[in-house]
């Protein structure tokens, strides 16, 4: 919390959560970016 710069708790909470979403939705984009590359790949029989 002091790190981050947060005057409170509830403040730092918010943030953490912000950040946690944000990481579901790379990985999310990151899991669709892959499987597109590996339909692909397999398409051309490697």
């Amino acid at each position: 919390m002091h790190r981050m710069g947060h005057a409170s708790m509830r403040a730092a909470l918010i943030d953490q959560h912000a950040t946690n979403e944000r990481d579901r939705e790379i990985a999310s984009a990151m899991d669709q970016r892959i499987a597109r590359h590996a339909w692909r790949k397999g398409d051309q029989g490697s």
